[in-house]
């Protein structure tokens, strides 16, 4: 069974069970799913509250035919490993999986796998190089009083001395990498701008959060505000 917990801390999403009996259903739901902007997802991401138990199961079959079959019935192969405890190999329903993958947050994600509790986070997903449906995920196990990293959302804030200025704001970067214990992370990264000007920009060397420790490069852009073309010809009209 598993339990997903999100925004980072204390939700839960609702899941709708997909039962399918070939692979190609399956290929064709996210196909479909992406084709219509993951409305469907976005729905169900926006469906985080309450608590919600699902059905997971160990994998004992590694190879190809083992991992096809696994999607044939609608599930996708997952691992979860880290810390001292070894790597399980087990499946997630891929219809339950998609508030996960199809959305700007990111999430911590408890697991009742066969009696054997597991929490960890989203690392990487795998995904078909044509048909583009998740083929694999990877979580990493969170370990009580371990720092754990994962990407947060930034939500910028304010409103920009160089926009009232007539200059364009630019997002370099939408999730920041941060590294901290479960129970201080935050649901987003505030990044204020009213101070911003034309042509000046907030990298992540600038910024700083309690009980957080950005792993971005600190040389990395995270918004910038840019002059537009209306702009430069109103300076230049002005100069004349």
């Amino acid at each position: 069974m598993m339990k997903v917990v999100g925004p980072v801390h204390k939700s839960d999403v609702g899941g709708v069970v997909l039962n399918v009996n070939d692979e190609e259903t399956v290929r064709r739901e996210f196909r479909r799913m992406i084709q219509i902007k993951d409305t469907h997802a976005i729905m169900l991401a926006q469906q985080l509250r309450g608590t919600e138990v699902f059905i997971g199961a160990k994998r004992e079959g590694f190879g190809k035919k083992g991992t096809k079959n696994v999607r044939r019935e609608g599930q996708i192969p997952a691992v979860i490993y880290g810390g001292k405890d070894e790597p399980i190999h087990f499946s997630v329903d891929a219809r339950e999986v998609k508030p996960l993958i199809y959305t700007p947050n990111s999430y911590i994600v408890e697991f009742d796998i066969e009696g054997k509790k597991e929490t960890g986070v989203m690392r990487d997903i795998q995904y078909h190089p044509v048909k583009d449906y998740p083929m694999h995920i990877d979580f990493f196990r969170v370990v009580p009083g371990k720092p754990v990293a994962i990407d947060i959302p930034v939500k910028i804030v304010g409103n920009s001395e160089g926009v009232k200025a007539g200059g364009k704001l630019t997002v370099q970067k939408r999730k920041l990498r941060v590294s901290g214990l479960v129970e201080n992370l935050p649901d987003e990264l505030i990044v204020d701008i009213t101070e911003l000007g034309i042509g000046k920009s907030i990298f992540v060397g600038d910024m700083k959060y309690d009980n957080l420790t950005l792993l971005n490069p600190a040389s990395t852009s995270i918004c910038a505000v840019v002059i537009t073309r209306a702009a430069r010809g109103a300076a230049a009209a002005a100069e004349d």
